[in-house]
């Protein structure tokens, strides 16, 4: 009887002992548990949701993070920062992993995994561009005099570009000075005049600005479909290439596999991703984003962002909304891109013109323009909205995103080869 009564003592200290040890290792981390059967992944860092921020918060209302970054222990490709949400359903979890596994699969089948940057020229992807304008040119270069209409065919050409009416006639306009400025009498010295005017118009610096101190943070605003969650991949490639260590934030929580996609970008450049509950505030992921890149020293906080609601001013109020609350933590917002696609032309333009009024756009990155005959719509953007497009890209791979270089351009524009 005492023997058995001694081994109950011991078993029950036993208990208290492990209980204790279980406690402290959990303490300072806020954790839910794991469904029946399911286990965390690997360096998973697993938070209590956030509430759903109403209509009218702001930025006053989120004074501090609600996550706790630890290291990672596992992957050496970074970590993820999930915020569990209700669970999905097995339809809507089954078409989330196949979206991500389908992006998966096109980049591999299309470009070999991490293979090395190689910039394309913009001479080799503007062929449709080029092909536009380049009847035009031809027949402008044939004549052996200016006259009317050569003028004609040179706005004709413009237009069929895309360059739009109103910048295609101030443009035509600065080149009707030019030519009698420095006589021009051929149509070779028109079409450099042309070429001059653009590259003139078009010039500017194109560098994606970093703040004095880290983080330095990137929002990615535009319309769904256009190519944000790719563009902030290549960007974050890029960036990891460069040796900086980068946050993306999976703001778009309205479109279904949208964080799903952005973590396989952030699994293939070495980024850490923080994500939110589908339907949930994006404002809060963002905020946490930064939050956990402070904490972490990291250097960029690439952010996407919704490109639906239910009305077009829901959107732009959203927006205007995570730009206060991302400018309230602990990084600086140093850009607001908008990505477009150039197949749009003048629909991307519009696109562009509701954007700037919400949203202080500081830079636009252009993409498909390899896949556009309406390159012009690169002069419409910054001759009436003034915003210099910083990005364009001529492919589907990571190296296809470049910077904008508005000589290279206008040469491969008018290029007739």
């Amino acid at each position: 009887m005492e023997i058995l009564l001694v081994l109950v003592v011991v078993v029950l200290v036993l208990v208290v002992v492990a209980s204790v040890v279980l406690v402290g290792r959990r303490r300072g981390i806020e954790e839910l548990e794991p469904g029946a059967g399911e286990a965390p992944a690997v360096g998973t860092v697993t938070l209590e949701p956030r509430e759903l921020q109403g209509e009218e918060t702001g930025p006053e209302d989120l004074l501090e993070p609600e996550i706790q970054v630890i290291e990672p222990v596992g992957p050496v490709l970074g970590a993820t920062v999930e915020v569990v949400g209700p669970p999905l359903t097995e339809e809507e979890e089954a078409a989330n992993i196949a979206a991500a596994e389908a992006a998966e699969a096109e980049w591999e089948d299309s470009h070999g995994g991490l293979e090395e940057l190689v910039r394309p020229s913009f001479r080799e992807r503007l062929a449709k561009a080029r092909g536009a304008v380049s009847g035009y040119v031809g027949s402008i270069l044939s004549r052996s005099t200016v006259d009317a209409e050569t003028w004609d065919e040179l706005e004709e050409a413009l237009l069929l570009a895309d360059v739009g009416a109103g910048p295609t006639q101030e443009l035509l306009d600065a080149v009707r000075s030019t030519v009698r400025e420095r006589g021009v009498t051929t149509s070779t010295e028109l079409i450099d005049a042309v070429k001059d005017e653009m590259k003139q118009r078009l010039a500017g610096p194109v560098d994606l600005a970093r703040a004095d101190s880290a983080p330095t943070i990137w929002l990615f605003v535009g319309v769904n479909g256009v190519g944000k969650t790719t563009t902030i991949g290549k960007v974050g490639r890029r960036l990891a290439d460069e040796g900086a260590s980068v946050v993306m934030a999976a703001g778009d929580t309205f479109r279904a596999a949208a964080a799903e996609q952005l973590g396989t970008w952030a699994d293939r450049c070495g980024a850490q991703l923080v994500r939110g509950e589908e339907g949930g505030d994006p404002s809060a992921v963002i905020f946490d984003a930064v939050a956990s890149a402070s904490a972490r020293g990291a250097d960029v906080v690439l952010a996407d962002t919704a490109g639906r609601l239910h009305t077009k001013s829901n959107l732009m109020d959203e927006l205007a909304k995570v730009r206060r609350v991302a400018d309230k933590g602990d990084g600086t917002v140093t850009e607001v891109l908008l990505v477009l696609d150039a197949t749009t032309g003048q629909n991307g333009l519009q696109q562009a013109r509701q954007f700037t009024e919400s949203t202080e756009v500081t830079g636009v990155v252009l993409t498909k323009l390899d896949g556009s005959a309406k390159g012009g719509i690169v002069f419409a953007i910054r001759a009436e909205l003034g915003i210099p497009v910083k990005l364009v890209g001529l492919g589907e791979g990571a190296a296809d995103l470049v910077d904008f270089d508005a000589d290279e351009f206008v040469d491969a524009l008018f290029d007739r080869d």
